[in-house]
């Protein structure tokens, strides 16, 4: 059998039911005396050694199975019939079973689900600064002279108006070309993340609250 290992139930679960109905059941405890002198057997066996009706051990062994007492084992047999014959083992588990928890027990533990999504919320936040960042300085510092050329040549007819417009019109050209570099950015990401991922907790906490 596996190592020795704890398994937790709250009162609110249903396996606490499923024990309750194990531990006032005479048939059960008889399976379970039997399980732990033999260590594994099928139902046949038990059905033969308790003189237990078969449907009547049946339901016995679902109960068992479901709350944690009796499990199958991984190795199976094949009858002369071709029947397969599942063996079962007591479960090497130590059952506790704890109170209910209260309603502030249960925000406490989602916390760490808000902790992370603000942690990465933040990390999509700085990565968009960054890009964004990049993005812009490559392009003011590659295209505002190029475009200011390109669009006002026509209109430079002598060194001197060069000398006197070609700053204002720059600058003219620059201002806009960064209206429009903001203008025409990517929607931002993380707004969408984070509401993304509380309403993925929201959800979580609702369909899983008894079990939290």
């Amino acid at each position: 059998m596996d190592e020795n290992h704890f398994m937790l139930i709250s009162l609110e679960d249903s396996k606490s039911k499923a024990i309750s109905e194990v531990l006032g059941s005479k048939t059960c405890k008889k399976i379970i005396a039997y399980l732990s002198e033999r260590k594994e057997a099928s139902q046949k066996d038990l059905s033969d050694a308790l003189n237990i009706p078969m449907n009547t051990l049946d339901y016995n062994i679902k109960k068992l199975v479901e709350s944690g007492f009796v499990q199958k084992k991984k190795e199976f047999f094949w009858s002369k019939k071709g029947k397969k014959i599942i063996m079962y083992e007591l479960s090497n588990k130590s059952i506790i079973i704890s109170p209910k928890k209260s309603t502030s027990q249960k925000f406490k533990s989602i916390i760490p689900a808000f902790i992370l999504t603000a942690a990465g919320t933040f990390a999509v936040w700085a990565y968009e600064k960054i890009k964004y960042a990049t993005n812009y300085t490559q392009e003011i510092i590659q295209q505002p002279v190029m475009d200011c050329v390109e669009r006002n040549s026509h209109e430079l007819l002598s060194p001197e108006s060069l000398s006197k417009g070609a700053d204002v019109v720059c600058s003219t050209v620059a201002s806009s070309d960064y209206t429009s570099l903001t203008a025409s950015a990517s929607p931002l990401i993380w707004p969408w993340f984070l509401a993304g991922a509380l309403l993925v907790i929201l959800i979580f906490s609702i369909v899983n609250w008894k079990k939290i």
